[in-house]
């Protein structure tokens, strides 16, 4: 059973910083491509950041230079350090991966970041 536990969201200051984590079982993480969303509200979910398992990172333009995505392979989690965070970095951030051979995707439960101004 694939399962996704997300963690470290909260609330900060604009210019803060917060690292999110993703704890994976159920795959072989090793392998996967892992993606990080997030969903303000009354706004469509949207893709963040992705990590291939070679390692290989893309973001979205809205977040490039700030955050970075990572992961650690022995502890099958990955991580979203982000930092400069601005108000409208507010939403709930989802952990995300399509495992291959799979015919859905998985999700985690959400984690909510919240940036005041």
């Amino acid at each position: 059973q694939v399962r996704l536990v997300e963690s470290g969201g909260g609330l900060v200051q604009a210019g803060g910083s917060l690292r999110l984590s993703c704890a994976a079982s159920g795959i072989i993480f090793g392998i996967e491509t892992m993606n990080w969303y997030r969903q303000a509200p009354g706004k469509q979910r949207e893709l963040v950041a992705i990590i291939t398992g070679a390692g290989r990172t893309n973001y979205a333009d809205s977040v490039k230079g700030r955050f970075t995505i990572s992961r650690d392979n022995a502890r099958d989690t990955a991580y979203l350090q982000m930092n400069s965070l601005k108000p409208e970095d507010t939403a709930v951030y989802y952990c995300n991966t399509n495992p291959a051979g799979s015919e859905r995707g998985y999700w985690g439960q959400g984690t909510q970041v919240t940036v005041s101004s």
